[in-house]
């Protein structure tokens, strides 16, 4: 008989709404529920496409002796981590500052007060490699409840109190200048692996925002050491296993230091991410592979993570069946020499397996190999390759493809919104505005309310309950701006306008500091409040630089100044861990630019028009905002008083309350957005 997740809109929750565990959602009633029965809670966080998530789940959660012992000792609650960012956020604090680790699933013992006092991560069924059992650990929580409550209650206030106490080192006043980006990069220096790209060991992640950082530095400085560490880390990243070779798209991350065997979970961010970075390394090299990969990318993300409703789905697993019925990581995804002989014949099998490094030993588990491109494969014969991945993405689709978790959520939709509109036009792919367009409606109309006010997620065009936190309202901010900046349509600034006030009115706290959530948000044993960039940016220097990007567009001094405000802390944090506030650096960089405000004003079937438009486009000033449209068009405040110059499109490009003079010269215009 389904439990009480079974209404809830999470592919996760839904995923446990048949556990013998008689699972609560995260809700005042559950809690309730525990003071009536004087019982501790169980906190379960985790989300859909977490392979350990599933592997406790099957071992602990769907075991009928264990679920019984849950149910008679514990009211448990399972939370999705990407449904109450908010939650797994205080928690994973606790866990963190108690244990000097974190990961998912995530496993807390609370109070009925939600007050924190055992905590942990994935517990096996049997005790093993110096974890205990965890059957054993709910049997010491359980006894400790009833025969300890005092010393419980002592734990518990004292972590709380702990919480409470950590105060953020804020950056004070000021924003970052000169000598700290230049310190960041410094940094990133010292922690960049020259022989295979990216920052530090293993694992490792693609490093997206630092990358952003790196470009936009080099674009404003032309610092060469800056833009050689962010072409090699791409293309490192481009050619290993990380990277699908036949599909396009990439896993969450790497577990070595060659960037050979993913964690095979895709996820829309980091495929959001990384498709923007691509496309801006187009933007400044004109790499060939740059642009392959942003467009491949993009393709993956419209392809195998659109929803029918026009948004994006969260991720695809990273276990799927390997044809004997065992759910196995990676199984869509590998090839064996035999594997690649079955689909290609002996000899298209041997040129393969050289092309793309499939060994006999393998490199990944029981002899298999993920697809990479080594350095060292020779020239590819471009036809012969272009009827091979043909064939093995045919032969890869009859495989069972790995499960999605097809939850929307804004703040991720916001970054595909972003990097689709400005992907297809550079490259002239109007279908990928118009995903992009698409996926903005959908928000619209889906997760905003009449007040602006936003809704984290949705599935199946059906809002969930929980509340946008910050990272939503500027990472749509963030969308919405880009995509006026393609499309000319001035209703997606007004839009961005309306999440940013509430920024404004919501988030920020005294001292110009910012909160993840709002003011009248449900209140935690602590109020979240993290400004360090992990796997997406931070919602406070994603906030900071669609603050920055609007008060650009529209001379609003207040967004500006909350801008300035909240890019404090990165003056404090930017030299001393700049591989965690990447995001907040590419801002600084775009502030310390101007950011140059550029409006083409044209006809819009004129061709004059269309190239100052494209030279604007392709200008890599960092976080330049553009706007264009008819003469004497409203939609836009930069569009206002600025007529064309002898009758014909002009472009004009100011910073700092300076304006240039009017250009008709795209070559001009294209100088003028460079260094």
């Amino acid at each position: 008989m389904p439990n009480r997740l079974a209404h809830e809109t999470s592919p996760y929750l839904l995923q446990h709404a048949d556990n013998p565990v008689d699972w609560w959602p995260w809700s005042a009633e559950a809690f309730a529920e525990a003071r009536r029965r004087d019982v501790p809670v169980l906190l379960s966080v985790g989300y859909s496409s977490c392979h350990w998530c599933h592997v406790m789940a099957h071992e602990s959660f769907e075991d009928d002796t264990t679920a019984a012992y849950v149910n008679e000792h514990f009211v448990a609650v399972k939370v999705d981590r990407e449904e109450r960012p908010d939650v797994d956020a205080v928690y994973m604090e606790a866990v963190q500052a108690a244990t000097g680790q974190g990961g998912w699933p995530m496993t807390v013992f609370l109070t009925p007060d939600a007050e924190p006092f055992y905590f942990g991560t994935y517990f096996p069924p049997e005790a093993k490699h110096g974890m205990p059992s965890f059957g054993d650990v709910l049997d010491g929580v359980a006894r400790a409840w009833t025969e300890r409550r005092d010393e419980v209650g002592e734990v518990a206030g004292k972590i709380v109190t702990d919480l409470a106490a950590r105060s953020l080192a804020y950056g004070g006043d000021g924003v970052p200048g000169e000598e700290e980006l230049a310190q960041a990069l410094l940094g990133l220096t010292r922690e960049y692996d020259a022989a295979r790209g990216g920052f530090g060991g293993a694992p490792k992640f693609p490093p997206s925002m630092a990358l952003e950082f790196l470009l936009r530095h080099h674009a404003r400085t032309g610092a060469e050491g800056a833009l050689q560490m962010a072409a090699d880390t791409c293309e490192a990243m481009a050619r290993g296993g990380i990277y699908d070779q036949l599909g396009g798209g990439f896993a969450r991350y790497a577990v070595d230091r060659d960037w050979v065997v993913p964690h095979f979970e895709k996820m829309l961010y980091d495929n959001a991410l990384l498709c923007r970075v691509y496309a801006h390394l187009w933007r400044t090299t004109g790499s060939d592979l740059a642009r392959r990969v942003a467009l491949e990318t993009a393709d993956f993300m419209v392809r195998e993570l659109r929803t029918s409703e026009g948004g994006f789905a969260s991720a695809l697993d990273a276990d799927s069946d390997d044809g004997t019925g065992r759910h196995v990581e990676g199984a869509y995804y590998v090839w064996t020499p035999a594997r690649l002989a079955e689909v290609l014949g002996e000899e298209d099998a041997r040129y393969a397996a050289r092309h793309y490094g499939v060994t006999e030993e393998g490199t990944f588990e029981e002899g298999a190999s993920v697809l990479q491109l080594p350095q060292d494969a020779g020239v590819a014969d471009a036809e012969r390759i272009a009827s091979i991945e043909a064939r093995l993405l045919a032969a890869r689709d009859l495989r069972e493809r790995p499960g999605r978790d097809d939850k929307v959520v804004a703040a991720w939709n916001g970054l595909a919104i972003a990097a689709l509109a400005e992907t297809g036009a550079y490259f002239d792919r109007p279908d990928l505005v118009e995903r992009a367009t698409e996926a903005a409606d959908l928000l619209v109309r889906l997760h905003m309310d009449t007040g602006a006010r936003l809704t984290r997620t949705s599935r199946d065009g059906r809002a969930g309950a929980n509340a946008g936190v910050l990272e939503d309202y500027a990472d749509v901010a963030e969308g919405f701006l880009a995509l006026a900046g393609v499309t000319g349509e001035g209703v997606w600034l007004e839009f961005a306008g309306f999440l940013l006030d509430i920024v404004l009115d919501q988030f920020v706290a005294e001292g110009r500091a910012l909160y993840d959530t709002a003011h009248d948000a449900e209140a935690l044993i602590r109020r979240p409040q993290d400004p360090t960039d992990n796997a997406t940016p931070s919602g406070w220097s994603a906030a900071a630089g669609a603050l920055l990007s609007y008060a650009a567009h529209t001379g609003s001094t207040a967004h500006r100044e909350a801008a300035e405000g909240a890019l404090g802390v990165v003056k404090a944090l930017g030299p001393r861990a700049p591989r965690f506030i990447g995001w907040g650096l590419a801002t600084a960089e775009a502030l310390l630019d101007g950011p140059r405000e550029v409006a083409v004003v044209g006809e819009p079937d004129d061709a004059a028009t269309s190239g100052l438009r494209r030279a604007a486009l392709l200008g890599t000033a960092p976080g330049a905002v553009l706007a264009f449209g008819a003469p004497g068009g409203e939609e836009f405040p930069l569009l206002r008083d600025r007529p064309l110059v002898e009758g014909g499109a002009a472009a004009y490009v100011c910073r700092r309350f300076t304006c240039d003079a009017p250009t008709t010269d795209p070559a001009e215009l294209a100088r003028k957005l460079s260094r």
